[in-house]
Parts: C-alpha cells; sequence; structure tokens
C-alpha cells in the first residue's frame, strides 16, 4: 500500500484565468493526512471552502467548474487537478484571490514545476486506493465519444482523438505510468481551431486567451477582417498560417500534443474521485463533460463495490481478547469486539464472533434470537475506542465517552452464529482529544449497521 502525500512548503503562482481574463494569485499549502485537495477563496469573506469533489461540478462547457452549497466556485481546475494527480498529491489547501484558476502557458508544466520546487514528502497514512475489479463504460449514445475502465494492477490511460479535420487527423496518446507526467503530459497546451475565436469572444469567453497559451488550429480560413480583428485582440500586429496549419507557426512539443493534452484533461477530471485508481482507462473523443459523467459513473460503482469488502477474518490478529482489555475498561459480558485484525492511524477493523450462548439472545427473542442493533453500536464504538487510544502511550490511564452518535441505520439483522466485523475510520485527525469516526458493521457480507461518532478521550482520575 503506497503513503498519502503532501507539499514540503507552500509554492505561488499567478497568472490570469483563461475565460474570467483576471489576475489570480493561488497558493498550494501544504495539509494533513485526509485533508484531500480544497480549494479556499481567500477573496471572500469568511474564506468559504471548495472541496475537490466530482460531486461538486456544475458546469464544463469550456473547462470543469465545480460550486460548493453555498454557491462559491472555482472555474478552470483541469489542468492543475492533472498536476496533483501527476506529483502524487493527495492533501492540500489551495487558496485563490480570485474565481478562475490561471491559465498558464496552458498546459500543466508550471503547475509541475512548482510543486517540485516545494518538493513532496510522504505521510503516515495510507492512501485512497481503488483497485477495479470489472470493466465500467460510459459511452454517449448520439456521437462516437466514448469511455473505459478496465481493471490493472497500475494507473494507465490511452486517449484517441479524431476532429475530423485534415490539419488534426487522428491522435493516439498513452501514459503506463503515472510518473511520466511531469515529462510526457505536463508540457502539452490546450488547443483551439481558429474559427472558434471569434465567437467565444463574442460569447464573453477567452478573455485572458492568448496566443502564447493555446495552440490555434486552422481548419477553415476565417475572412480577412476577421483575421485582423483576431490580430487586434491578442495585440498582434499581424497573424499568419503556415503551412503546419497552425496560427504563427508554433512550434509543437510533440506531433500529437493534442491527444496528449485530452489525456492530460481526462487525468485532471478523473482526479476528482477520491481515489487513487487501478485500472486502465480508455478514452475516445473526449471532452470535459464526458469525463465528468464517466467519473460519476466510476464513483457509483465505486461506492457499490466498498458496501461489500473483502475482510480476511482468518489472518492473525494484532489483538487478542486480552490485549483488548489493555486498551478498553470493557470487560464480560459487555466486551463485543473479539479481536482486532487491521489497525492503524485512521482505521481499524474488529471482530464479534456471536453465538446462541450470548446473554442478549436470551431475552432478544426467544423464538427468533436476533442481536439488539444499540448492541452492535456499541460494539463499533467499542473499535473506535481501539483505534483512539492506541494513539496514546498509556491507554490504561484513558478513558473514551462517546459524545454523539448520528445517522445510524440498521440493514442486516445478526443472529446466533455470525461473524460481526466492525470498521471504524477516523474522518479527520484527532483535536482536543475529540474524534470523529465513521463506522461501518457488515455481517455475511453485507452492512449490519452504519453510523457517525464523536469520542472524547479523558484522562481517567
Amino acid at each position: 500500500m503506497s503513503k498519502q502525500q503532501t507539499l514540503i512548503s507552500p509554492c505561488k503562482l499567478k497568472g490570469k484565468g483563461l475565460h474570467i481574463g483576471k489576475e489570480v494569485n493561488i497558493t498550494l499549502l501544504p495539509a494533513e493526512i485526509n485533508h484531500g485537495i480544497v480549494f479556499k477563496r481567500i477573496d471572500i469573506e469568511h474564506q468559504p471552502l471548495i472541496p475537490a469533489s466530482i460531486e461538486l461540478v456544475n458546469e464544463t462547457a469550456r473547462g470543469t467548474v465545480i460550486t460548493n452549497k453555498d454557491g462559491i466556485t472555482v472555474r478552470t481546475i483541469e489542468h492543475l487537478m492533472a498536476s496533483l494527480a501527476g506529483m502524487g498529491i493527495d492533501n492540500v489547501l489551495i487558496e485563490l484571490d480570485g474565481e478562475e484558476i490561471p491559465i498558464l502557458d496552458g498546459s500543466a508544466k508550471y503547475f509541475v514545476d512548482a510543486m517540485h520546487k516545494a518538493g513532496i514528502m510522504e505521510q503516515e497514512a495510507e492512501r485512497k486506493t481503488y483497485e477495479l475489479k470489472e470493466v465500467v463504460r460510459w459511452k454517449d449514445e448520439n456521437s462516437e465519444i466514448e469511455l473505459m475502465a478496465i481493471p490493472s494492477d497500475t494507473f494507465k490511460v490511452s486517449v484517441l482523438v479524431d476532429y475530423k479535420t485534415k490539419v488534426l487527423g487522428q491522435q493516439y496518446a498513452e501514459l503506463h505510468n503515472i510518473d511520466d507526467f511531469a515529462k510526457e503530459i505536463a508540457p502539452c497546451r490546450t488547443f483551439c481551431f481558429l474559427h472558434e475565436i471569434l465567437p467565444l469572444i463574442k460569447n464573453n469567453l477567452i478573455k485572458g486567451g492568448d496566443l502564447d497559451n493555446a495552440i490555434v488550429y486552422v481548419n477553415q480560413l476565417p475572412d480577412k477582417s476577421d483575421i485582423k480583428k483576431i490580430a487586434s485582440i491578442f495585440n498582434h500586429q499581424e497573424i499568419s498560417v503556415e503551412n503546419t496549419g497552425i496560427l504563427n507557426n508554433v512550434s509543437l512539443h510533440y506531433q500529437n500534443e493534442v491527444a496528449r493534452h485530452k489525456l492530460l484533461d481526462v487525468i485532471g477530471d478523473l482526479r476528482l474521485i477520491p481515489y487513487h485508481l487501478k485500472a486502465h482507462i480508455i478514452a475516445k473523443c473526449t471532452g470535459h463533460t464526458a469525463n465528468v459523467n464517466f467519473a460519476r459513473l466510476l464513483l457509483k460503482k465505486i461506492k457499490e463495490g466498498e458496501q461489500n469488502p473483502v475482510f480476511d477474518i482468518f489472518k492473525k490478529p494484532i489483538l487478542s481478547s486480552n490485549e483488548i482489555k489493555a486498551k478498553l475498561p470493557h470487560r464480560y459480558p459487555f466486551l463485543l469486539v473479539d479481536k482486532i485484525i487491521e489497525l492503524d492511524q485512521m482505521r481499524v477493523v474488529g471482530i464479534k464472533n456471536t453465538s446462541i450462548n450470548e446473554s442478549f439472545f436470551i431475552g432478544h427473542f426467544p423464538q427468533e434470537p436476533v442481536m439488539p442493533g444499540v448492541l452492535i453500536v456499541e460494539g463499533l464504538a467499542q473499535t473506535g475506542g481501539v483505534l483512539v487510544l492506541s494513539q496514546v502511550p498509556d491507554p490504561e490511564n484513558y478513558l473514551t465517552f462517546f459524545l454523539s452518535i448520528d445517522k445510524v441505520k440498521f440493514r442486516t439483522k445478526v443472529s446466533p452464529g455470525d461473524v460481526l466485523i466492525y470498521e471504524m475510520i477516523l474522518l479527520e485527525p484527532i483535536r482536543r482529544g475529540l474524534a470523529r469516526m465513521k463506522g461501518k458493521a457488515y455481517v455475511n457480507n453485507k452492512i449490519a449497521a452504519e453510523g457517525e461518532f464523536l469520542a472524547q478521550i479523558t484522562k481517567d482520575k
């Protein structure tokens, strides 16, 4: 399992947003484990946060836009998100004093360079990784646009683009190792066609556009008056088309730079899923709208898969029942955890083997013995107690009191002979003795109960 990563030191960049055209300063700051990628609008009172989440995407016409529940927006995030994916950054706070991420040179190069200069460090927590178990396919029935994810040992991306134009033709790009992103993909710039420029300007877009931050392909030559107008808008004395079919004969970094940039966009949009994927992504003629729809489908499949995780209940326990007693004050008949099979700083998995001899089965219910739901919740709480008390040097001198239990749901009954699996995950690092956790109890590969817990660690007087 790989570890989470963050920056060693802050890094700063500034530039104009592509569409709004305003100067924007952004600062990427190191963040604690499980913080995730979060934007912070420091130009707005109370400095609202906007998590980088596929569930917050509300616009994809000319870039990927996220908006929080209060209507606060961050625009054109895809190049920065791709850079974070390529550099393996899990946790970062991104402060910005405007609505749109700067376009810079139209690639991800400057973001990558800034992160590399700031340095990257490993953190003491496992990275959220999902290994795809089945083929997932999304297709636009009205076009050739199609995306597919195939199970793989690593994250790989293949992209085909075909704009049905002579100047571009078909292009193909692939990335077999995310470690090659900085060199092979990050420098590849965004692009457009010359005939698109005036309509975009008319629609109040690309105010920050420039011939220096995009490759402009010429599929059909506009009127001379339009060419002069475009030259004036971008402060060029003249613009010309060479035999390459590219405006002002811009030198390409790669012959398939368009396909490589589309691959960059795919990586950036998929990074809005809160997992590092083990999958081979294959994209045909895709764009931001398709990427986002596909990402939503992937996340749905992941959530469905996570409802039935696989636990090795026969593995050697990390903590036996006697070792659990050294951490918890509970004793028979109220100790409801038999062993701990997984334990790290943020997560714990415990086991309870139920039998007909359990005291609660005698009266609940004699005709059909069922484990009381409140005791399943208590078992989760005890398992969470093991998690939080494992982070103090002398757990025997501390007690864990639960302050609140929210969003509890019961889904499957627990009967005599069932093996009950408790999983508790810290939602954030423990602060001031307060621990927020989310727990699920499983039986027969189904969720028996789930809920959110708030606990306080106190010194035993």
